[in-house]
């Protein structure tokens, strides 16, 4: 049906708390809209909590506007912008 994958790294300079990161997440096409992917993230937001974690955080491409909308009902927020440039 479908995976998660989350790891916590501990407070740092840049992040003075422990943070949960959502890596990898996957729900099969025909899965999709059946409130699994909500329930994995409920799953990994308690699972963090247990860790010792203040903070969730997950990454998605500017151009996976599906993804982001799904992530924002979920209760991420947008907190930064990452630009780059061809070398």
């Amino acid at each position: 049906m479908g995976h998660l994958t989350g790891v916590v790294a501990e407070a740092s300079a840049m992040k003075p708390v422990r943070v949960a990161s959502l890596v990898s997440m996957y729900v099969q096409p025909a899965y999709r809209r059946g409130q699994i992917g909500g329930r994995l993230i409920g799953e990994f937001r308690a699972w963090a909590k247990e860790m010792g974690a203040h903070l969730a955080e997950v990454t998605a491409y500017s151009s996976n506007t599906e993804a982001i909308r799904f992530y924002e009902r979920n209760g991420f927020t947008s907190k930064a912008v990452t630009l780059e440039v061809t070398l």
